[in-house]
């Protein structure tokens, strides 16, 4: 039955390491390699749509290209007039990445500032993403403009699917950032968070603090990524584990949680059991830090 997936947050223009020293650009950005990565294993009758703000410009028009070329649709993204996609810049070592960024004038800043643009596109869909990042970069009042609609649609009983994605140097204070990200888990009912984030930045001793912190919250499915631990789900009632993937060789962990879930939800929504649906994601994951960049071409990735 056709059906409708909507990711919302930030697309950025991405600069990576290249042969001969040289950079090659593309588009990336926590939410949007979940939808990329969704659109890979999901059927032809779903949608796979971003939400989202650009500006006017020329690259602008390059990142809406980019995205109509993978088949994620476009139709919610707003333009603004003076503002611009942000850039980062992949930096790797022994097959870890840092970043630098640039994005004081990214209009994903503003992408809730127009209330109802927001709730029609909700309302249209059957799944929503977001994340931590999609959180730290609005401002305080769209924040909640955001979280009161993602309540809406999980009172209407839309899967709402949260990844934390805690990166502290996107907020100006940590408890602000812990109460933010507290307030998009109960506005959600998958939340899809790293062990590591939470024991840093929560304080928690470990995964079943973790687990309880949540299940505290209200969330009902719960899948907490540890890396090559593997993931433990908690669906309802019942709890189970996935293994990691093996990997030969890590060469670059960019979205590597970001593609996890996208073949995740893409799984889960089309019929396979959490415990199936986080196996299949861990070999996409696998697969993707094997190659360079956020976006990995399809014929690289498992079939499914």
């Amino acid at each position: 039955m056709a059906a409708r997936l909507l990711t919302i947050g930030e697309c950025m223009v991405e600069l990576m390491q290249a042969e001969g020293g040289l950079m090659r650009k593309s588009f990336a950005g926590d939410t949007f390699n979940t939808a990329y990565y969704a659109r890979q294993y999901l059927p032809a009758d779903w949608s796979v749509d971003y939400f989202s703000a650009i500006g006017t410009d020329m690259i602008s028009d390059e990142m809406l290209a980019f995205m109509d070329g993978h088949h994620i649709g476009t139709q919610h993204m707003a333009r603004i007039e003076g503002r611009s996609p942000g850039l980062y810049m992949i930096h790797l070592k022994d097959g870890e990445r840092s970043f630098s960024y640039w994005r004081s004038v990214s209009a994903a800043k503003l992408l809730a500032r127009d209330g109802d643009r927001l709730r029609t596109a909700i309302d249209a869909s059957d799944i929503v993403v977001f994340s931590g990042i999609t959180l730290a970069i609005l401002p305080e009042e769209d924040v909640e403009t955001l979280l009161a609609e993602l309540r809406r649609a999980k009172a209407a009983g839309k899967r709402v699917a949260f990844d934390p994605n805690i990166r502290p140097r996107l907020w100006d204070d940590a408890e602000r950032m812990r109460a933010t990200i507290t307030a998009g888990a109960r506005a959600a009912t998958l939340v899809m968070p790293s062990l590591d984030d939470e024991t840093t930045h929560f304080g928690d001793a470990g995964l079943e603090e973790t687990i309880a912190r949540y299940r505290a919250l209200g969330v009902t499915e719960l899948v907490v990524k540890d890396g090559a631990e593997g993931a433990t789900l908690i669906f309802g009632e019942k709890r189970s584990h996935a293994p990691s993937a093996r990997v030969e060789k890590i060469v670059d962990t960019t979205s590597a949680g970001d593609s996890f879930n996208g073949a995740f939800l893409a799984r889960l929504a089309t019929g396979a059991s959490p415990e199936e649906a986080a196996r299949f994601a861990a070999d996409v994951a696998a697969a993707v830090i094997q190659h360079h960049g956020a976006l990995v071409a399809r014929d690289k990735l498992p079939n499914g």
